[in-house]
C-alpha cells in the first residue's frame, strides 16, 4: 500500500527508468524485491507450482522488506488452476479478541466514534499470514514438495543475511523509532547500534530465521500455539491489549478462509468486438477477492465504465486518448461513485447485510453510472451514515506479487503488516513485527457495518487480482498494485492499460497513475483529492480542476502515493505454446524473473 519512504535529497530517479517486457515459457515470478523473485524462481525449479513459488516469495519478502510484510500480518490469495478453469481465493485475516466489547474499546480509547488508533494496541488482530501461508500450500501447490522446501530459501536470507535493497532500506530507516518505542524487542529488527540497516548493507534476523523454522516442521501449531504464541500473547498483554491464547489456538483450527472470488465480465471499450467468427462472446474477466477487503471497488468502477461507455457518456477510447483529461475524468468519478458504496458496505462478510453480487450487478451499476457528470465532478455519496473517512484512506505498507508456473497456473498475492511495520510491536524472539490492521474497524456509529466487535474481521485494502479471457477462462493475466486506495484503482488503470491501451505489462505498471482520495477531515463535505503522477500533461491538470476536481501533482519520492505493481500476461502462439509477458514496477526494488 502507500510506502512510507523517508524524506530524502537524492532524486527518486536520477534519469527516466527504463525496463523491457520480460518474456518465458517456462514460468515466471514478479514482486518488489528480487532477491524474494529469486526464492520464486528457486521453487519452480524444483518442480513447484504457481501456489509453492508464491508462499516461498511471501516468505522472502517478510525477510527482505519487513516493513511492508511478514508472519505478523495478514494475506489474501487467488488461485488459478489451469487444469479445471477454476479460481479460488483464500482469506488469511484475522480477527479482534474475541473477549472484548464495543462499549470496553470505547472507554479504554476514550472515544465514542471514529476509528480504533493506528498507534493503540487494540488495533493489533490475531495474524493470519502463517495460516494463509500453510493453507495456500496444501490446498493448491503441487505436492511434490513440503512446507520445509518451499520457506528455505527465506529461511537461508535470514540465517546467511542479506544486502537491503534501496525502498526496503528507507521504509525501515522510516520506521526505526517505532520499532525502538512499540516494545521492548524492536531491536531484534535493528542493526546492533539500534540503527536500520542501510541500502546495499547486509543484514540478518536469527530470529525470523528459527520462527520460519518452527513453521515449516510444526505447521499451523508452531505459530499459533507454543512459545511463539506465548510471546505474541506476552508482548501483547504487557502494552494493555486483550488477545488470548485462545484466539491464536481458535485460529490454528479453523485456518484460513476458502472463500467465493466476485469478477465482473468487461465487454467495454472494443474488448467485446475483438472475438473470431467461431466466438461469439469475447470478455475479459476481472475476479478480485471478496470483502472483508475492498477488491469489489474495482469491479463496480469498471462496470461503471461499462455502463458509460454503452450510454455515450463516455467514448471508446483510442490509444491517444490515454491519461487525457477525459479519460481521467472518467475513470476518477466511476471510483468515486464505487467508494461511496464501499466505505460503507465492506466489512467481515459474516456481519454484512449486503451481498458482494448486488452491488456489482448490472442493473445496480447502471443505476450508478446516471450520477455521472461529465462535464463536471461530484460528490457521489449513496447518503449512508458514513462516520468518518475509510479505513482505505490511510497509508500503508504491502506487499503484491504475481507467479505463472509452466503448467500456467497462477496466484496473485497481497501479504501486509498495514502501516509501517504494522504495530511495530515484535514478540520476543520472534524476528517479526504484527500488524495493526484493527484500526480498519469503526468506533460508531453503531448501525456501521464495520463497527468493531470482539471475534470480528476488519475493512481490509489487501486485494489481489487475476483476470481470464472469454467462456474458457483461459488465464489473461495475474497482477496487482498495492497502496490503500490506490490497489482497486492500479487494477483497473493496469488492466486498461494492457487491454485498451495497447501497452506491454511493463509499460502498464510503468505509465502515470491517478489516484482519488476520500475526503479528509475537515473537508468532509468534499469530493477529496484527484492526485495525478508527474508524466501526466500540465494541460491536462488544469482542464481537470477546472471540472471541479481538487487536482494535485505528486513529483519525486511523494510518487509513492501510486503504489507498486506487477504483473504476468498469457498467451498462446500460434503453434499452441503459452508465452509469458511480466514486468515490475519502477517505483519499487523489484523485477519480473523467468523460471
Amino acid at each position: 500500500m502507500y510506502p512510507a519512504f523517508q524524506s530524502s535529497d537524492k532524486p527518486f530517479e536520477r534519469f527516466p527508468a527504463r525496463r523491457s517486457a520480460v518474456h518465458s515459457t517456462k514460468g515466471m515470478v514478479a514482486c518488489s524485491q528480487p532477491l524474494a523473485a529469486q526464492a520464486g524462481q528457486t521453487i519452480l525449479g524444483l518442480g513447484g507450482n504457481a501456489a509453492d513459488a508464491a508462499v516461498a516469495v511471501a516468505a522472502a519478502l517478510n525477510v527482505t522488506e519487513p516493513a511492508s510484510t511478514g508472519l505478523g500480518g495478514d494475506a489474501f490469495f487467488l488461485f488459478y488452476n489451469a487444469a479445471t478453469k477454476t479460481v479460488h481465493a483464500l482469506n488469511a485475516s484475522g480477527r479482534s479478541a474475541k473477549n472484548t466489547t464495543l462499549e470496553q474499546v470505547r472507554r479504554e480509547l476514550g472515544l465514542a466514534t471514529g476509528k480504533v488508533p493506528f498507534t493503540s494496541p487494540l488495533a493489533v488482530t490475531v495474524p493470519g499470514a502463517a495460516a494463509g501461508w500453510v493453507d495456500a500450500v496444501e490446498r493448491f501447490g503441487s505436492g511434490k514438495l513440503t512446507l520445509e522446501h518451499v520457506l528455505s530459501p527465506a529461511i537461508d536470507l535470514c540465517e546467511r543475511g542479506f544486502p537491503v535493497s534501496e525502498i526496503s532500506a528507507s521504509m525501515w530507516k522510516n520506521g526505526e523509532s517505532k520499532l525502538k518505542g512499540a516494545s521492548p524487542y524492536g531491536v531484534e529488527l535493528l542493526k546492533p547500534n539500534g540503527k536500520a540497516p542501510e541500502s546495499g548493507e547486509v543484514f540478518r534476523n536469527p530470529h525470523l530465521g528459527r520462527t520460519l523454522r518452527t513453521l515449516a516442521t510444526e505447521s499451523k501449531k508452531g505459530i499459533y500455539t507454543g512459545r511463539i504464541a506465548k510471546a505474541i500473547v506476552d508482548v501483547l498483554q504487557q502494552k494493555g491489549a486483550h488477545l488470548e491464547l485462545s484466539d491464536l489456538e481458535d485460529y490454528a483450527s479453523q485456518g484460513s478462509s476458502e472463500v467465493v472470488p466476485v469478477s465482473l465480465q468487461f465487454r467495454g471499450q472494443g474488448v467485446g468486438s475483438r472475438g473470431s467468427s467461431t466466438s461469439k462472446d469475447q470478455f475479459v474477466e476481472l475476479w478480485e477477492h471478496p470483502p472483508n477487503g475492498q477488491g469489489i471497488v474495482a469491479l463496480m468502477a469498471l462496470g461503471i465504465l461499462e455502463e458509460l461507455e454503452k450510454s455515450k457518456q463516455i467514448p471508446t477510447f483510442t490509444e491517444e486518448d490515454h491519461n487525457t483529461a477525459v479519460y481521467i475524468h472518467a475513470v476518477a468519478e466511476a471510483f468515486r461513485i464505487a467508494f461511496a458504496d464501499v466505505n460503507w458496505w465492506v466489512t467481515d462478510p459474516e456481519h454484512s447485510p449486503v451481498k458482494p453480487e448486488e452491488l456489482v450487478s448490472r442493473p445496480y451499476l447502471a443505476e450508478r453510472a446516471k450520477l455521472f457528470n461529465k462535464e463536471k465532478a461530484g460528490n457521489h455519496a449513496k447518503g449512508q451514515p458514513f462516520g468518518g473517512v475509510s479505513p482505505a484512506q490511510n497509508r500503508s505498507d504491502t506487499v503484491v506479487f504475481a507467479v505463472v508456473d509452466q503448467d500456467g497456473n497462477g496466484m496473485s498475492v497481497v501479504n501486509s503488516n498495514f502501516m509501517e511495520f504494522g504495530s511495530g510491536i515484535v514478540p520476543q524472539g520472534c524476528g517479526f513485527t504484527l500488524q495493526n490492521r484493527g484500526a480498519g474497524f469503526h468506533l460508531g456509529p453503531d448501525n456501521h457495518p464495520n463497527i468493531y466487535r470482539g471475534g470480528k474481521r476488519p475493512y481490509q485494502t489487501i486485494i489481489p487480482c487475476l483476470a481470464t479471457q472469454g467462456p474458457d477462462r483461459d488465464l489473461h493475466s495475474v497482477f496487482g498494485v498495492m497502496g490503500g486506495l490506490m490497489q482497486p484503482q492500479g487494477h483497473v488503470q493496469v488492466l486498461l492499460n494492457m487491454e485498451v491501451f495497447g501497452m506491454t505489462p511493463q509499460e502498464a505498471v510503468d505509465a502515470p497513475r491517478l489516484c482519488i482520495e476520500n475526503p479528509m477531515p475537515p473537508k468532509l463535505d468534499s469530493i477529496g483529492n484527484l492526485f495525478l503522477e508527474e508524466g501526466i500533461d500540465e494541460s491536462v491538470a488544469a482542464t481537470l480542476q477546472a471540472m471541479g476536481h481538487d487536482v494535485q501533482v505528486l513529483k519525486g519520492w511523494s510518487r509513492n502515493r501510486f503504489g507498486r505493481g506487477q504483473a504476468i500476461k498469457v498467451r498462446t502462439n500460434e503453434t499452441g505454446q503459452r508465452v509469458l509477458t511480466g514486468g515490475s514496477d519502477g517505483r519499487g526494488d523489484g523485477l519480473a524473473l523467468p523460471a
